[in-house]
């Protein structure tokens, strides 16, 4: 009886681990993606998870139902934490970042982000970090577009000022200059 009580302990133990392995890595709803921008001066990598709109409410208050309601933690993505990773130092929205590797995260609001870069970089991002452990927090303006995206995308763009690292998501986007 103990042996027939154990072995379904362990196969129960085995499906489960092997859902989450399937769900979270092999083919998790929300794709892994990453953005890279390397030249002379700058090797700078985000890894994040691309959610899809989905014909959801993505930004608004919590009353609404948004999905990212606003003056509230957002890990920039789904299932893992979004890690944001510079192998030399750089001018992150004009402020200095030391070469690294960080968890990167937003409290987005009507008009702007808080765009914050702790050093629990790696963790499951459901959970909101330890923020005694942000090394940076910037204030960066969101603009609207007529022009919606439907998956979550992170890129980096070569603008006037040099280079901007770019989030999109249904019709909201925020641009952070990175040196």
């Amino acid at each position: 009886m103990f042996k027939k009580i154990i072995l379904s302990l362990v196969v129960i133990l085995a499906v489960a681990t092997g859902y989450l392995t399937y769900v979270l890595f092999i083919n998790p709803k929300s794709p892994r993606g990453t953005a890279e921008i390397e030249n002379e001066t700058l090797n700078v990598s985000v890894t994040y998870f691309r959610p899809f709109k989905k014909e959801r409410l993505l930004f608004g208050s919590a009353e609404e139902g948004a999905l990212v309601p606003y003056d509230t933690y957002w890990r920039l993505g789904a299932n893992m934490s979004t890690q944001f990773e510079t192998e030399s130092p750089i001018s992150f929205h004009g402020r200095q970042l030391a070469a690294g590797t960080y968890r990167m995260y937003a409290i987005p609001y009507p008009d702007h982000w808080i765009l914050a870069l702790n050093i629990e970089a790696g963790a499951f991002g459901y959970y909101p970090p330890d923020y005694t452990n942000d090394v940076m927090r910037v204030n960066v303006p969101s603009k609207q577009s007529s022009t919606p995206i439907e998956q979550f995308t992170i890129d980096f763009v070569k603008d006037s000022t040099g280079v901007s690292m770019r989030m999109r998501w249904d019709t909201t986007a925020v641009l952070v200059g990175i040196k």
